[in-house]
């Protein structure tokens, strides 16, 4: 997730993933609610709205009802995702569609007063990137405001996998800290960071995999064995995943830590070199 993260992501699980994502993302669709509720802090008023990662644009929709005298953006390297959130826009509302990804945002120089992004910045392989292109495309005192996942984020998952062949199958993901230090590299103005952990429970192994496919949650580090995972592996796995819930039933509970952060654009001037190339589309 950030510079220099091993992850490798498959654009094309995201997009087999859009017919059953809605479905699959109880989580991220309960964190985009906790995110759109923290604009209730702010005292903006946006013309122009930017959602990075959109999906199938649920988190979009609640943030359209709430500004709705603003244009919203929706991006996502998924061109399945983005028809998904067209059909879910408001009938009386346009929302404009771009594929992109956040490293190299298609979108011209400051044009948004808010750029928000729900679980999605986890995927980014050049995170200090992704923030400079954020802060390119946002206008002066415009604000970021994301959610990603923390580096506890199945962390029962991965000892289970680490308890049967001590390999890497789980991603890992970069600490709140870091990421605050990639914002004020990327001179994001007045980085703000927090955390919490929010533990879903399962029937069992099985149901969390089955998940994390159907949300098209396929990125890999690449020091994950090549090859197909055996049975034996794993129902190993399954035997090794700590059963008992904290409700005292016999499910599985699986953790993920949830990263908010926000900054505030800076409308600096961009040295020659710094400014991307000014593009916009629409599929």
């Amino acid at each position: 997730m950030a510079e220099g993260q091993d992850v490798r992501v498959r654009p094309a699980a995201f997009e087999r993933a859009a017919a059953t994502y809605d479905e699959a993302a109880a989580l991220q669709q309960e964190v985009g609610r906790r995110l759109v509720e923290r604009f209730e802090l702010l005292r903006v008023e946006p013309t122009a709205v930017l959602d990075i990662g959109a999906g199938t644009g649920t988190t979009t929709r609640l943030l359209m009802e709430r500004y709705r005298r603003a244009r919203f953006t929706a991006l996502d390297p998924a061109l399945a995702m983005l028809r998904s959130a067209r059909r879910r826009a408001p009938r009386w509302r346009r929302l404009r569609t771009v594929a992109g990804r956040a490293e190299a945002l298609p979108l011209a120089t400051e044009s948004f007063d808010i750029v928000f992004s729900n679980l999605a910045l986890h995927w980014v392989t050049d995170l200090a990137a992704a923030f400079a292109d954020i802060r390119r495309v946002l206008r002066p005192g415009g604000v970021l405001m994301f959610t990603a996942f923390g580096p506890d984020t199945l962390a029962e998952l991965r000892d289970a996998w680490a308890a049967v062949d001590g390999s890497t199958r789980v991603n890992t993901f970069v600490d709140m800290h870091d990421i605050g230090d990639a914002m004020a590299r990327a001179r994001l103005a007045e980085p703000v960071m927090d955390m919490e952990r929010l533990t879903l429970t399962y029937a069992g192994p099985e149901a969390l995999l089955h998940e994390l496919r159907d949300t098209g949650s396929h990125a890999i580090a690449s020091a994950r064995p090549r090859g197909l995972t055996t049975p034996r592996r794993l129902q190993a796995m399954y035997a090794a995943y700590p059963r008992g819930a904290a409700d005292g039933s016999d499910r599985i509970a699986a953790t993920y830590e949830i990263i908010y952060g926000h900054a505030w654009g800076t409308g600096e001037i961009f040295r020659p070199g710094e400014r991307a190339q000014a593009a916009t589309a629409s599929p």
